[in-house]
């Protein structure tokens, strides 16, 4: 079965700390702030309890900042410098344009039964907006967290009805980024009738070429007008591999369904 790498192991590799890292903060955020039920009780006990709970939410937001730091490097390094700033605006751009717009309103007359498919490139305008939310998500979760990190050195440059609103701003932005992820991010990445029941592609890094073909038929014609379809073809990854994938994969979006849904639950017995 001839398949098509999509990923690189680095950014598979990033993409995974990224997963890892938020779930950790989403987890202990909330075991912390739902700590007076039974279910924050229980959520903040695997990770040691109500004070050991900050700690580890301190020390991983700081890797999720370097994590951060350190994908703005690479980006750097792997822009093709030569077709600046013609490149930024190209196919294989993460940079949203006008042409984003009309793939998003072609979809949706698709979905209404008014339009044909979309010829889908090598990134959706989903896939723009999921990206960008990251980085918006992290400045702001991540700029607020410093200021909490330790409040009292804060309180010299902030006074206090400042801090209030940092955690207030923290905790909404943290709940939306919590709400998309869990929610629509998944929901798009692996439910959807043609992935289900799950898009391995951020495991296993490559997509089978007649899937590929269906979804982004723009992309592989212009791989193959380029010459570099058969240099990005790859073989599936071992049955053992695939099986570790799966399982890995529920585990994490039942934990944070399971985050989810209790949250929810509870949310009208704490204080926002």
């Amino acid at each position: 079965m001839s398949r098509i790498r999509r990923f690189t192991l680095a950014q598979r590799l990033f993409h995974l700390l990224l997963m890892l890292s938020f779930m950790t903060q989403a987890a202990t955020g909330l075991g912390r702030m739902y700590i007076e039920t039974k279910w924050g009780s229980l959520v903040a006990s695997f990770f040691g309890g109500y004070e050991l709970s900050l700690t580890i939410h301190k020390w991983v937001g700081l890797f999720m900042l370097s994590l951060l730091g350190a994908h703005i490097i690479y980006v750097l390094a792997t822009i093709e410098w030569r077709g600046f700033p013609r490149r930024l605006l190209g196919p294989d751009s993460l940079l949203p344009h006008k042409d984003d717009l009309k793939q998003a309103l072609g979809h949706l007359g698709w979905m209404l039964g008014l339009a044909p498919l979309p010829r889908l490139d090598r990134w959706t305008y989903w896939e723009k907006f999921d990206y960008w939310a990251v980085f918006w998500g992290l400045f702001i979760l991540g700029g607020t967290g410093l200021l909490l990190f330790n409040p009292v050195a804060s309180s010299r440059l902030l006074p206090g009805w400042g801090l209030n609103v940092t955690l207030w701003v923290h905790r909404i932005e943290a709940a939306l980024a919590m709400a998309h992820i869990f929610v629509i991010h998944f929901f798009i990445g692996h439910l959807r009738r043609e992935n289900f029941p799950m898009d391995l592609v951020m495991f296993e890094g490559s997509v089978d070429r007649a899937k590929l073909s269906h979804e982004r038929p723009a992309w592989v014609e212009r791989l193959q007008r380029e010459g570099r379809l058969e240099d990005l073809q790859t073989l599936p990854k071992p049955f053992p591999w695939r099986a570790a994938y799966y399982i890995f994969g529920y585990a994490a979006m039942i934990a944070c369904l399971f985050l989810f849904v209790g949250a929810l639950a509870y949310s009208r017995l704490v204080t926002w």
